[in-house]
Parts: C-alpha cells; structure tokens; sequence
C-alpha cells in the first residue's frame, strides 16, 4: 500500500486539529509534579477593570493576570451580599436550598475557636412573621462538607488568609491554617498548597473607612450609573472606590511577585474573583446584574488558553468543583456547583440563578435569573421599596445623601426608578440596550417570549431546589437547632490494633480531625481519612464536627 505525501500531510493536520481542540477543552498536568492554586479574592466588586473595558481606572496587575490567563465574563454570585455567597462557594450548593440565605446568621467572619463560640439571642432582628432571629448556625445535611476536605484528603495544604463568613463557624477540619498571618511560605515542605487570599480593601466598608486616603482616579471623567443623580458626594465616593480597587491591583501585583520570587509562578494555577457584585446603592444586595455579575480571572502556569474571553455562564459556587477538576478530583455529583475547566468538566449552564431575602434588619425576597444579556426578577413582597433602610450602608455618605434627596423629592429620571415605593411583580432588562437595569421591559409585548422563558426558568429551578425562601426564617432555626439548642456531636470513638488508630464518630456527616504530640492544643488538625499508625510513646487527641453542630469532645490517648 501506497501513503502520498498529500495523505500524510492531511493526516497530520487533522491530528493537529483533534490535539488542539482537545487542548482547548480540557487542562491535564503534563508532569506528576502536583500544581499548587491560588484564589485571590476581593470584596464586594463587579467587574470594574480596565481589562474589562472600563476606562476611567488602571489595573495593571489583573490586566496582565487577563492577558495571560483566560477572562470570563459571564460570572455571576448566588446572592449579591458576602456570607450566603461564601457559603455556596465552601459548600458548592444554593444557598436558598439549603437554608442560608438570609444575611447573616452570626458572627463567622473569620475561624472562631470551638470552645469558645456564643450566639446572640437577641441582635434586633426579625424574620417575616415579626419573629425575632438569634445568632445561629445553618446545618447541613450530611453530604455536604467544605470543598477543602476533598483537597486535603489528597494531601493539598489548605491555607486561608483568612476570611471564613460561611454562615457556619468553620470547620476545624475545612483548612490546615486559617489566620489573617499567614501564606502559602508557611506549609510544610514540597507539600502542594491551595491558598486563598483574601483582599479587603474593595469591601463596602472601605468607601467610609478610607475615605481620607488619597484618590487616584480622575472625578472629573468618572462614567456615573443612570441611577445616581450626578452629585458631588456620588463623584467623591465612586473616585474613593475606584480608588480603592486600584489599591487591590497593586496588592495582587505583590502577590505575583511573591510567587515569582519564590519560584512558584509557574507551578500554581491563579483564580481571581469577587465574592459579588458592587459596593454601592443599587449594587451590594441586588439580586439583578449590578448585585451578582463578578470579574473572574483564571491564569494557568503554561499559557493554556492564554489571552482568551470566554463567555460561558459561570456562578462562584462552580469554583470549588472546578479546582477539583483541575487537581484531578472529581467533585461530588449532587454539587449545585459544577466544574467548568478540567478532567471533569461540564456542560455550560443555560442561566446564573440569584437570590435575595434578610439583610441584617431588612427583609425582603426577591429570585432572579440571568441568561448572560437578559436579566429576569420576580418580587414575591412587591408592596415593598426597592431600596429599603439598612444602617450598614447608609455609613456611605452617598448612599445616605441619595436617601435623603428622595425623601426631598429631589430625584428626577433614572435616579428616581430606583427609589420606587413598590415593587412590579416582575422585572425584565435587557443588558444589551439598558445596562443599568433602569428601564423594565416585563410588560413590552415584544420581550414576551423572553419573559416566559426566563420566568419559566425560574419556577422551574425554585421548584427544585425546593426553595427555603418561603419559610419563615424562625422556623428553619428550629429545623436546624430543635428548642434553640444547638445539636452537638458524638465524641470520636478511637480503635487501636497493633499501634493502627482507627476513628469513628456516630454523627452522620461529622469530619474527624486529630492533633498528635506537640500539636495538640493548638489550632492545626490534621484531617482524618483512614487508619494510621501511632508509636507507642506518642500522644493523641481528636475530635469530631458536623456544620452547624457543636464540635465534639476532645478524646486522647495518653
């Protein structure tokens, strides 16, 4: 038999196609060496970056990060408010399943020792039955876990700097570290890292707290939202802002550095994010566009897909299972999140889902749906305002002027809109023509095939998630913690057979954790997996903890 040259060369330009298209639809490891990831996390920001087309701010550093890796810009949280987004990040679930959507539950921001947590019984709070809400813990069901156990389980160091704010206190056995001191530097020896940082500098807060620090931003060209008058105190507290994320890319600039001093750029994959939307009025808390749409940045330490925009529907709680995938573990079917890069990547989704309800004092509940230029919201308590009081944000001297021009009747146009007395049952956006969300198109009768199919997509999507927003928040504590009182875990039961420690706990979903000799006491547990072995002078201690129980007591071996 015959080959021509023409054949080979065919054959091998379609070889070339197949490797290329692979290339483009799945990242491996080309080595057994194991890549280490990074997530640097922001506050409360959509994507307002000069690598996503807004010019009136400099972002080098995440620019470059853009250029390198892939940009998404279909990527969406689950609420526009950080604990319920964080929980269905650590989780990988709805928070509107599973009963954490209300903002928030307690005081979880960071890692709180067990022993010595207390609840709030009354923090001036109440559900939409005029019951009061005390400090409490969501429960989970005994499948879920936070994502890292999977990462530590094959031996990944999970370090967090150090923001937790899951609705739950965190688990002891979620991370090796958690701590507001320490870095990726700090794991033991050639051990593959997963490392979160976390930047506050863009959070709400900021706006107030930094408000004395210089601004790096011209007001004067600042593009202002169609829903803000164009006032000095909006021109000041966006420049502050803007400011303010310029300060997070330098921060992030560091970071590279850092990797690239220590030899470690080019063995870690790099995932940037917003934990939500924007900080502002209209933005932070919104269950539309402006309150869920978040930068997402992923660069790879070889170039894969460098330079790229992907446009695919992506929500933060498909973060966790996407780490998995890349690492080679496959995440647990029944997630919510699903991965998105990786040995296990799925279909794209069709619709980003978003929820809103209790803020702080506030309540309300609205559900959104988002196909990536159209923007569907249903009210379900539409006899309410829009912008309702909340003492948290009313610190922006903004938001606070803005309030009291509509008591005034000063606001006039789009600005206005925002302030309505009352809600329409439904509201419909088209991003495309009306990226401000300011002129609802629900009632145009050439959007209705739209309309339906948005709303048909969210009936469909409540219906399965078997949607918690419709219970009384009073009545899921007591669904969580029985009487107000708070479950506890089993004690670990400890099995030794020639030096072999075995670990068992009673409680369904419980995560073992143990400290052997000279750290036990402190706050590092080694996560528990399967039978290990304990010389015969060695020391243990272990516990055991389910979320939203109390953790167990401490059992050892003396």
């Amino acid at each position: 038999m015959i080959i021509s040259n023409y054949t080979i060369n065919n054959f091998l330009k379609l070889l070339l196609f197949i490797t290329f298209t692979y290339s483009l639809n799945s990242y491996s490891k080309t080595s057994d060496e194991k890549l280490n990831v990074i997530w640097i996390s922001c506050e409360d920001m959509g994507p307002v970056l000069s690598s996503y087309g807004v010019k009136e701010i400099s972002t080098p550093n995440i620019d470059k990060l853009a250029e390198e890796g892939i940009k998404y810009t279909n990527a969406y949280s689950t609420v526009g408010v950080c604990a319920p987004s964080r929980f269905s990040i650590i989780t990988g679930m709805y928070p509107a399943r599973l009963g954490a959507h209300n903002m928030r539950t307690g005081n979880f921001y960071t890692y709180k020792d067990p022993d010595k947590l207390t609840y709030k019984q009354n923090k001036g709070v109440i559900d939409k039955s005029g019951i009061n809400v005390p400090e409490y813990e969501v429960v989970t069901p005994t499948n879920i876990k936070a994502f890292t156990e999977y990462l530590r389980n094959e031996n990944y160091y999970c370090i967090n700097n150090n923001k937790c704010d899951y609705q739950f206190n965190s688990p002891f056995t979620a991370w090796d570290e958690v701590s507001g001191n320490i870095s990726y530097k700090d794991r033991p020896k050639n051990t593959p890292f997963f490392y979160v940082k976390n930047l506050m500098v863009t959070h709400e807060s900021r706006i107030w707290l930094r408000k004395n620090e210089p601004i790096t931003v011209n007001k004067d060209i600042l593009k202002i939202p169609a829903y803000y008058p164009d006032i000095p105190e909006v021109r000041n507290d966006i420049a502050i802002k803007y400011s303010n994320i310029q300060e997070m890319d330098r921060q992030v600039g560091e970071i590279i550095s850092d990797l690239e001093k220590n030899d470690l750029l080019d063995k870690t994959i790099i995932f940037f994010w917003s934990d939500h939307g924007g900080n502002l009025l209209r933005q932070k808390r919104a269950v539309g566009n402006s309150g869920l749409k978040v930068p997402l940045i992923i660069r790879f330490p070889d170039g894969y897909r460098s330079g790229e925009v992907d446009n695919r529907i992506v929500s933060l709680m498909d973060l966790g299972p996407t780490t998995m995938s890349l690492l080679g573990i496959k995440p647990p079917s029944f997630l919510d999140g699903k991965a998105f890069l990786g040995k296990y990547k799925t279909k794209p989704r069709n619709y980003a889902f978003g929820s809103a309800d209790r803020f702080d004092e506030s309540t309300d509940m609205q559900r959104s749906v988002i196909d990536g230029r159209f923007v569907y919201i249903k009210n379900f308590m539409p006899e309410l305002p829009l912008i309702y009081r909340n003492k948290y944000r009313e610190q922006v001297s903004m938001n606070k002027k803005i309030i009291q021009m509509d008591r005034d009747d000063e606001l006039i146009g789009d600005s206005k809109y925002i302030f309505m007395k009352s809600k329409q049952d439904e509201e419909l956006y088209d991003l495309k023509f009306d990226p401000y969300e300011v002129d609802n198109i629900a009632n145009n009768p050439d959007y209705k095939d739209k309309l339906i199919e948005l709303r048909n997509a969210l009936n469909t999507w409540q219906y399965e998630i078997d949607d918690k927003g419709f219970t009384n928040e009073s009545e899921l504590i007591n669904e969580f913690w029985p009487n107000m009182i708070q479950p506890i875990t089993k004690p670990v039961e400890i099995t030794v057979s020639d030096n072999v420690i075995s670990l068992k706990c009673e409680t369904k979903g419980a995560s073992i954790g143990y400290q052997i000799g000279a750290q036990i006491g402190s706050q590092n547990w080694k996560l528990y997996n399967k039978p290990f072995d304990l010389s015969s002078n060695q020391k243990l201690a272990t516990r055991a903890i389910k979320i939203g129980y109390k953790a167990s007591t401490i059992s050892n071996i003396n």
